[in-house]
């Protein structure tokens, strides 16, 4: 009888188990959500505001590496062949493209499409997002093998990535990462790599020529632990909102020093759209001498030079060569910033408040010749051949 009471249990669990809507995909303990974010804007969206930079680019073209645990490209904010086929160098914990979520909640930063549902979009929704997945992500920031980052990185630029955001790093570096990170960036791509340390440098974050972020909250105070005088420069990385792994929706508010690293990514796609022959160098040092300072000007051990300046860093007409801000005390200053020309398409106010401009000037004009025919005629004014 028990057994009898058992099987009906089951039959009646596996039933309901069929009735209950499970997001595609999703394996016990990991990530999910059906939340869609309705609330205004972030402060860090409001911050970034890459709308203003639409009219210019949209990082059409380019390609960002997302390498850490994995992207889940079922979200529905991202578009149709965008999250490209992942590169998987471990398996998938449950079968799942991302288990913890931080990759798909920073590919959403970078590219997420903008959407009636939602006030939340990414900064570069032009771009094509390819996951690299090189470590299983447990949840914690210490990353995997330094050798497999070093593969994932090579390939990434086999594949064509302008730009490669490192959103697991390690905290262990070693000969084959360094000579993959020296390759990488010699092949014209850019390596982008948090500051997420608890306890001493993260790599590739502390390599040379790698742009490293450090993360900020809403009041401009750090984030991280990790500080050095690699780290180049900060964006967001407190109470932030982006798509979420293991369903439709999105999670907030997120705390999280890995994610300021997406959204200089994304910047670094947008500038690599609207100035495709800049070198590496040449755009770590546009976007560091267009970061918006603290007093002082100084470089901060924790952010750098500042936080990002999307805007100013696409925008301005800055040399490709300026000195950068290691460079000797004479050339330390930077030149002045010239916004660039407004874009050939002028918004719709702006136009329309330009032909009801012209209307009445045409109106005035008509009524002034309208006059001096009527004087003309009454002086019995004549035309001289």
């Amino acid at each position: 009888m028990g057994a009898a009471v058992k099987s009906a249990v089951l039959l009646v669990a596996v039933v309901l188990g069929m009735l209950v809507e499970v997001p595609a995909g999703h394996a016990a303990g990991c990530a999910k959500s059906t939340q869609v974010y309705q609330d205004p804007p972030s402060w860090a969206q409001k911050l970034i505001d890459p709308s203003r930079i639409w009219l210019l680019t949209k990082g059409s073209g380019q390609t960002v590496a997302v390498i850490g645990a994995g992207v889940d490209g079922g979200n529905p904010q991202f578009g149709r062949d965008q999250v490209l086929p992942s590169d998987d160098l471990v398996s998938r914990p449950g079968g799942v493209p991302d288990c913890d979520g931080r990759g798909t909640f920073a590919a959403g930063i970078i590219g997420a499409q903008p959407s009636p549902d939602t006030t939340f979009v990414g900064i570069a929704p032009g771009v094509k997002l390819l996951p690299i997945r090189y470590t299983a992500g447990s949840g914690d920031t210490s990353g995997g093998n330094p050798g497999q980052l070093a593969t994932a990185i090579t390939q990434a630029v086999h594949a064509g990535a302008g730009t490669i955001l490192v959103d697991v790093p390690t905290t262990v570096d070693s000969p084959a990462l360094d000579d993959a990170v020296g390759a990488a960036i010699a092949a014209g791509s850019v390596i982008v790599s948090p500051a997420v340390g608890t306890q001493g440098s993260t790599f590739p974050t502390a390599l040379p020529g790698v742009l490293s972020v450090g993360a900020a909250d809403r009041n401009g105070a750090a984030v991280q632990a990790e500080a050095g005088d690699y780290i180049d420069i900060a964006a967001p990385g407190a109470d932030l909102v982006s798509t979420a792994a293991g369903g439709y929706g999105h999670v907030w508010p997120v705390k999280d020093s890995a994610a300021a690293a997406a959204y200089v990514a994304a910047t670094v796609a947008l500038l690599r759209a609207y100035q495709p022959k800049a070198t590496p160098a040449q755009i770590v040092n546009r976007l560091t001498l267009t970061a918006s300072r603290a007093p002082g000007g100084g470089r901060d051990p924790k952010l750098g030079w500042g936080i990002v300046d999307a805007y100013t860093a696409v925008t301005s007409q800055l040399p490709l060569t300026a000195p950068g801000p290691d460079a000797a005390p004479a050339a330390k200053a930077p030149p002045t910033l010239v916004p660039a020309a407004a874009p050939a398409q002028p918004p719709l106010n702006a136009l329309v408040g330009g032909l009801a401009l012209g209307g009445v000037g045409l109106a005035a004009l008509a009524g002034l010749i309208t006059v001096t025919i009527r004087r003309g005629r009454e002086r019995r004014w004549r035309v001289s051949p």
